[in-house]
């Protein structure tokens, strides 16, 4: 396992600074949102025909506003990826160096980062790239010059733009629409919850509760899962949202700078080692793809989903970094080995725990599917059960098929 620990630890900190990049963005739309429930609160005593002028002012005037938000949200993000992009590659280099003998440190190559590479990232949609200034020419020159560089063993390894362009989130959208996106149904789903509410009767004291819970303007010192258990109708389900969005975001960039450095410097790395999670969380597909190992270009890379926590991590050559026997990462339960899989973290007991809490652990991960796990781990080893609980598209193996392949459980 000759790669350095700091890199385990690496992930843990992306995601750190998802949350305050989230909660950053999620702040500016609650404001707006608690805003104009604000506003409506003082229609009660206007007469009709003016309270539903008043009522169609602050509607459109949200609509606007979210509109607004949206772009900036964009805006924000393409500015955190495009600095996430250049620390994350010089982070990543500034490691391998580390890995090399004092003599051979300048060997390691680096990676430059286009200016417009985020902005890219965020607004380009790949099947419009023949409506945007990036042309057939200009891409196959950026990957001839890169070719001739691995080629000859030297040169400048880049993230353009042209790669950003190819960069979408799972569902295959990019940033801004998805923005855009949050910004039109929330938009939708304020004037649905006012109108039916005073059409029903409801007070506006009522509506304004269901709409923001207990949000107050400027709500700074909570976190993310602290909003949105304080808000209401109109700030849960776009705080979730965002935080996805954003969160799967920053996973995206920092794992395509890690593997651009990665794949720059083939002379000590051949391959990539695949690292989710050590938690209950864990998605199927990322448990069952943790501690693989693969050719650059040739397997999965995080973000496998949204929400995606995985990383990805250099294998080095033993021979330039020998492996370590005390070097560990990060889990649920504390610190483990540094080779310690999900499946062998699932299935072994840590110092301190009973046999219930390993049991417990197994059940809260995999549900009805533990005792299979437990069975299977037994006979072909932890990390082939994890395999067997998930099909070859990721998803999970259901019960019923279990059951038809090895019996009750």
């Amino acid at each position: 396992m000759s790669t350095p620990e700091t890199l385990y630890r690496n992930a843990i900190d992306l995601n750190r600074y998802s949350n305050s990049v989230a909660r950053r963005v999620i702040n500016a739309y609650n404001d707006i949102i608690i805003d104009s429930v604000n506003q409506l609160r003082t229609i009660d005593d206007l007469a009709a025909p003016v309270k539903a002028a008043r009522l169609r002012g602050i509607l459109a005037q949200l609509k606007d506003s979210l509109g607004t938000w949206a772009g900036d949200a964009t805006e924000l993000t393409a500015t955190e990826l495009q600095g996430l992009a250049q620390l994350q590659s010089e982070f990543v280099t500034e490691e391998l160096r580390k890995a090399l003998p004092v003599g051979s440190r300048d060997a390691v190559r680096t990676v430059e980062i286009s200016p417009q590479f985020a902005q890219s990232v965020v607004t380009t949609d790949p099947t419009q790239l023949n409506v945007v200034a990036l042309s057939d020419d200009l891409f196959a020159a950026v990957e001839g010059a890169e070719a001739l560089a691995r080629q000859a063993g030297t040169g400048v390894f880049n993230l353009t733009a042209a790669k950003g362009a190819t960069i979408t989130l799972p569902n295959g959208e990019v940033v801004t629409k998805a923005f855009r996106g949050i910004a039109v149904d929330q938009a939708e789903r304020f004037s649905q919850v006012v109108r039916q509410g005073l059409l029903t009767g409801e007070t506006t004291p009522s509506i304004a509760k269901r709409l923001i819970g207990n949000l107050q303007f400027g709500e700074e010192a909570k976190t993310v899962r602290q909003l949105v258990a304080a808000g209401g109708q109109a700030t849960a389900v776009a705080d979730n949202q965002i935080m996805t969005l954003v969160r799967t975001s920053i996973n995206q960039v920092a794992n395509t700078a890690s593997q651009q450095v990665y794949e720059a410097n083939q002379d000590i790395t051949k391959k990539y080692r695949y690292v989710a999670t050590l938690d209950t969380r864990t998605s199927s597909i990322c448990r069952a793809l943790d501690g693989r190992e693969f050719e650059y270009g040739k397997g999965p890379t995080p973000p496998q989903h949204f929400n995606c926590r995985s990383t990805t991590v250099p294998v080095i050559d033993p021979d330039i970094l020998p492996p370590s026997t005390t070097a560990t990462r990060a889990s649920k339960n504390g610190q483990v080995p540094i080779n310690t899989t999900y499946g062998k973290w699932l299935k072994d007991k840590m110092p301190g725990e009973t046999n219930a809490d390993v049991l417990a652990r197994q059940q809260q991960a995999l549900g009805s599917k533990a005792p299979y796990f437990r069975r299977l781990a037994d006979k072909y080893g932890p990390d082939a059960a994890i395999a067997k609980l998930v099909r070859d598209d990721g998803a999970e193996v259901t019960l019923d098929q279990l059951r038809k392949r090895y019996g009750p459980a």
